[in-house]
């Protein structure tokens, strides 16, 4: 069993399985006006845009594709399994791939559920925050519902209020040295931090403490040489043997050549 992301040339199977499934599922639970709004919602174009976005994943087994999940930034919409391979599991592996790679950007996942999904999206601890009914051919009502789930976090004991940090590595596509200072501050999940020095005139990031003190933000800084820069970075903690802290960074220039590196940086 594999997941991964679809190809332009793979319209038609996507498009088969949302369509069977449609038809199949959606008609024992909504009126024909409905079922005909979810064909015509989920149309090849939006289907194909969604493909060239990267969006789009299928759960192949043995050579045999049998579902598909899209995912939109922190949205998940139109994960359909062929209804011949429903309640083996690969509904929930699809979700699963869904969720894991969401949270690993954001607090929060958002979704649309339809009637017959409502159900599957409770027990995974989605909640509803909003209900919807949209008027289709015939007078014909479609009812779904907006639900929400948020990331757990488990508490891992670090707390980055007042914390200083040097760098100790980078790579030669950074731009901090080890005259660098970051003054980091933490309210609840949310980070932020101020730093300078070296070739950095003004520097600022912003993001969110995960699950056992491991990092996700965005930076941006103004050089020496009066160029803005920004970036994204995720940080791993590691508890020295003198109980101090060192973070250990991937990263990536968002502006510029968009190029990648590591870093390393130690609490003062």
């Amino acid at each position: 069993m594999g997941i991964r992301s679809v190809g332009v040339n793979e319209l038609a199977v996507v498009r088969a399985i949302i369509y069977e499934t449609i038809n199949e599922i959606y008609s024992h639970y909504y009126p024909q006006g409905a079922v005909d709004f979810f064909l015509a919602h989920h149309s090849e174009d939006n289907i194909l845009a969604d493909i060239k976005l990267g969006g789009i994943f299928m759960i192949d087994i043995n050579g045999i594709v049998v579902g598909t999940v899209t995912i939109k930034e922190n949205e998940i919409s139109r994960l359909f399994v062929s209804p011949q391979y429903q309640g083996k599991g690969y509904g929930r592996a699809l979700l699963d791939f869904a969720e894991e790679k969401i949270f690993k950007q954001s607090d929060k996942i958002c979704l649309d559920a339809s009637l017959p999904a409502k159900t599957i999206y409770l027990k995974r601890g989605y909640k509803e925050i909003d209900s919807h009914s949209i008027i289709t051919k015939n007078g014909d009502f479609l009812c779904y519902d907006v639900m929400e789930k948020g990331k757990i976090i488990r508490e891992s004991g670090i707390n980055y209020e007042g914390k200083v940090f040097i760098p100790k590595i980078n790579s030669e596509n950074g731009e901090v040295n080890n005259q660098t200072i970051f003054y980091y501050h933490q309210n609840g999940c949310v980070l932020w931090a101020d730093y300078s020095g070296g070739d950095i005139i003004k520097g600022h990031l912003i993001g969110t403490v995960l699950e056992d003190g491991i990092l996700d933000f965005y930076y941006h800084h103004i050089n020496k040489n009066k160029q803005v820069k920004i970036g994204r970075c995720h940080s791993i903690p590691v508890v020295l043997a003198d109980g101090k802290l060192e973070l250990r960074e991937e990263w990536q220039w968002l502006n510029g050549d968009k190029s990648m590196g590591v870093s390393v940086v130690t609490e003062r």
